[in-house]
């Protein structure tokens, strides 16, 4: 075993997965679980940079469980911890089946926003 037996990557990069909620609040409400739980010293809790899952954010990702969950809210933090952490089992209602590799759908953001956002990062 590693260092920690869980690491949960919330992803905090970027704009889209922060358009689509507070993924700092987010962040703070997992580590503050793994803390009421006194797990400190088995779970790690991290910032991530981009998933390459944009639209289907706020993403998190717990490993080495490989399992991905898409449009985590604040609210949705102590069920998905009492699955994970306490149960051991998936969150089947923010499950995120996705094949491997980049999934990006900005297809519910307007065009314009799109193309301003691919601007600034320099994406065209």
């Amino acid at each position: 075993m590693g260092q920690y037996e869980c690491h949960v990557f919330i992803c905090t990069f970027g704009s889209w997965c922060k358009r689509d909620g507070d993924t700092e609040a987010i962040l703070k409400r997992f580590k503050q679980a793994v803390v009421g739980a006194g797990l400190q010293r088995r779970v790690r809790i991290n910032k991530a940079g981009c998933l390459n899952q944009c639209g289907h954010g706020p993403m998190v990702v717990f490993y080495p469980q490989d399992r991905w969950y898409s449009r985590v809210t604040e609210e949705d933090v102590a069920d998905l911890f009492e699955a994970e952490m306490v149960q051991r089992k998936p969150l089947l209602r923010l499950l995120y089946d996705a094949p491997p590799g980049d999934n990006k759908d900005l297809s519910r953001y307007p065009p314009e926003l799109v193309a301003a956002e691919r601007a600034k990062e320099g994406t065209g």
